[in-house]
């Protein structure tokens, strides 16, 4: 049984991601969330309805021992499973300027983005070299390439994931193994509901946000056989907003 993992996968973007994989490319997607269980199976259950498999995974990628934990018995569950696909999408976003930013909201971000980015991969990365074969896609942010004012936290998190990328698909690359980074910008999400669209739309050179489905074509593609020659990159999503 061929298997992708897709952290962060329940809603907007990773169940955009999760469909793509389970039904583009045939993948049973492991779909891991950590609070909304409504939303996870939901994503499951639309995947099943056109044809795909998948199982929901709870765990929060910022806890080492609750990712070895789930993901050990996960493993455990199905011997003849094989994760050939990563998708470190999980993130969380705690604005606000930094002279006021709290400790947790500083740690929480990092945690999520740059610890859980270490954790899942971790897990599998000798796995995955073992097979030789694999692919590692990491959804960072437009604010980790240009920096964004107001969240000096999730650019810092996102920015050292960008920074991750380019250095383990070098220590990787001999085993067919492609770790690449996909940079959205602004994505029509709940994460975006409460923006300003129409003042936004100003900067974004296409003059629209940008939908789920066009970044998780990206993964899609980063994810397949095609891309094997495409590692260590940083792909932006984002309508000519930076580039």
């Amino acid at each position: 049984m061929r298997c992708a993992l897709v952290t962060g996968g329940s809603r907007g973007i990773g169940r955009a991601i999760c469909q793509k994989l389970a039904l583009e490319l045939g993948y049973h997607v492991l779909i891991n969330y950590q609070g909304n269980e409504v939303a996870a199976r939901e994503t499951l259950a639309l995947i099943e309805a056109a044809g795909g498999s998948g199982d929901i995974l709870k765990f929060d990628v910022g806890d080492e021992d609750a990712v070895k934990s789930a993901l050990e018995y996960w493993t455990d569950q199905n011997p003849d499973a094989i994760v050939e696909v990563i998708v470190n999408n999980a993130g969380v976003a705690k604005d606000g300027l930094f002279m006021w930013m709290t400790p947790e909201d500083w740690t929480s971000v990092l945690h999520i983005s740059l610890q859980g980015f270490y954790n899942v991969t971790r897990f599998f990365i000798q796995k995955l070299l073992r097979q030789r074969y694999g692919r590692i896609i990491n959804v960072v942010s437009v604010s980790g390439m240009k920096g964004t004012a107001g969240q000096v936290n999730y650019s810092a998190a996102k920015a050292g994931v960008v920074g991750a990328t380019k250095a383990l698909a070098q220590e990787v690359a001999k085993r067919n193994i492609t770790v690449n980074a996909v940079a959205p910008g602004f994505i029509r999400t709940d994460m975006t509901q409460d923006m300003d669209e129409k003042e936004l739309i100003r900067l974004i050179p296409v003059n629209r946000f940008g939908e789920v489905e066009e970044v998780a074509d990206l993964v899609c593609f980063l994810a397949s056989k095609k891309s094997g020659y495409i590692t260590g990159e940083v792909i932006n999503v984002n309508g000519g907003i930076y580039s």
